[in-house]
């Protein structure tokens, strides 16, 4: 028997809502719930009543808010689905989200993601492509079961320092920002094998590139400033590495 498909389930994808029927709030029994496709532009409170909700799915609406009582789905273990949407901010309340390994809020014009942000331990993917991002907070350091972080086309001249401790990452994609140079904040990373920095205004590739990031097998140059074949680039290639420039 497939237990997992005998899960309690509500998919209304691409169910022409405008809102969501209150029916839906009333199961309290669902474990997924999945309203994307939709043309919702607001979820009202009672999603709290949601407890054991292990996968949400909001993607692909018109959300301009979210409210807080969505810190109150802390069952919420798989993935939170909320990119494409029109959110300008997150709620702070995120942050209680302790069991969450998946999150995706990428194209929305989010200009910042909340310091509460740090509460996601058991986070292991993290997409906030293509929003409006300028700065991340420190607490991302906190963040330390991260395997893979989606940055892609935002507003970054720099990463916070913090980011160093995240020793699990393995996949970086810091394309089409705005980093002037390599983030000192990967120094170190044993894991980090994909480093993504198409689009970037880099003029250099630093030595410790090469002497600190053991596990890189692919380096993404391309359109950037950066020489035709800087040392330590050469360095990385002779070991295997890829790199694209």
């Amino acid at each position: 028997m497939d237990t997992e498909a005998a899960e309690p389930a509500a998919n209304l994808w691409r169910a022409g809502l405008e809102r969501v029927p209150d029916a839906v709030w009333r199961r309290e029994d669902l474990r997924v719930l999945i309203l994307a496709g939709n043309g919702l532009t607001s979820i009202p409170p009672d999603i709290g009543r949601l407890r054991r909700l292990h996968t949400l799915d909001l993607g692909h609406n018109a959300l301009t808010a979210l409210p807080e009582e969505i810190g109150e789905l802390t069952a919420l273990s798989r993935c939170l689905y909320l990119h494409d949407n029109r959110l300008t901010a997150l709620p702070r309340s995120l942050g209680r989200l302790h069991r969450l390994t998946y999150l995706n809020v990428g194209d929305n014009p989010v200009e910042a993601l909340p310091e509460e942000i740090g509460g996601l331990v058991r986070l292991v993917e993290l997409r906030a492509q293509r929003c409006r991002l300028r700065e991340l907070p420190a607490s991302l350091g906190r963040l330390t079961a991260l395997r893979e972080l989606w940055l892609r086309g935002n507003a970054l001249t720099a990463l916070p320092p913090g980011l160093s401790r995240l020793r699990e990452l393995r996949e970086l994609d810091l394309r089409d920002n705005a980093l002037a140079e390599v983030p000192g904040a990967l120094r170190g990373l044993p894991l980090l094998r994909r480093l993504d920095l198409r689009g970037n205004p880099l003029r250099a590739v630093p030595p410790w590139v090469a002497r600190e990031l053991p596990a890189l097998e692919r380096l993404d140059l391309r359109w950037t400033g950066v020489r035709p074949a800087p040392e330590p680039v050469g360095e990385l290639e002779r070991r295997g590495c890829v790199v694209h420039r």
